[in-house]
């Protein structure tokens, strides 16, 4: 399983690129409401980045139940190939 500190590092990274705000910084506990322009488009986008950027995919249901950030990252700690 991948570090959850460097999870996060990295998921600040693909944020803060897909949003373009530099002062983007999230936690376990964030939600789409918590960044301004976090909406169903930008989701997909974010999605998509995430998966590149650790070289995984989510399915279908993951996307649709997470709830925040640390759940996202919870998926990514256990798929994460790169």
């Amino acid at each position: 399983m991948a570090d959850m500190k460097e999870i996060f590092d990295r998921l600040n990274e693909v944020f803060q690129d897909v949003f373009d705000d530099e002062s983007i910084t999230v936690g376990p506990k964030t939600i789409a409401k918590d960044i301004d322009d976090w909406d169903s488009l930008e989701h997909i986008r974010l999605i998509a980045a995430v998966e590149r950027e650790f070289g995984m995919r989510f399915k279908m249901g993951e996307v649709s139940t997470m709830k925040n950030v640390g759940e996202m990252a919870s998926i990514v700690a256990a798929r994460a190939t790169k």
